[in-house]
Formats: C-alpha cells, structure tokens, sequence
C-alpha cells in the first residue's frame, strides 16, 4: 500500500479511503499520535469495552506493587 495525503492550510490530512477500508478505521474515531524518529505512529486508541478481557488468565505471580518499592 502506497497511498500519500497533502496536510492542508488547516493543519488537516484525509487519510485515503483505501487506507480506511483496511483498518477498518470509521469516522469519529480517536486516534494517538506517537513520535517517532522524524515520523509519526497513528495509532487508534481502544475503547474500554474493547479491552475488557484481554488480560485473562494472566500469570500474577512475581507481580509487584507498591509495597515493594523503596
């Protein structure tokens, strides 16, 4: 995938439709900007329903908190 977009005078980017379709990206949605070098990570930021559960059966042990801190 080779798409480019122009930042326009409003300091805004139209992220290609071909770019959107596969991310499945929808309008609305909250994004991070992450530097990164001299680029930037456009990451989506997840909902909170949409992590609920992704830490299941998670090994705890050796696990610290902050009673083991100095």
């Amino acid at each position: 995938m080779s798409a480019t977009a122009k930042l326009s005078s409003k300091f805004q980017i139209s992220i290609p439709k071909e770019v959107r379709a596969e991310q499945k990206w929808e309008a609305g949605q909250e994004f991070a900007f992450i530097p990164k070098g001299t680029g930037v990570l456009l990451i989506p930021v997840p909902k909170l329903k949409d992590l609920v559960g992704v830490a299941a059966g998670i090994d705890t042990d050796g696990y610290r908190d902050r009673e083991d801190r100095y």
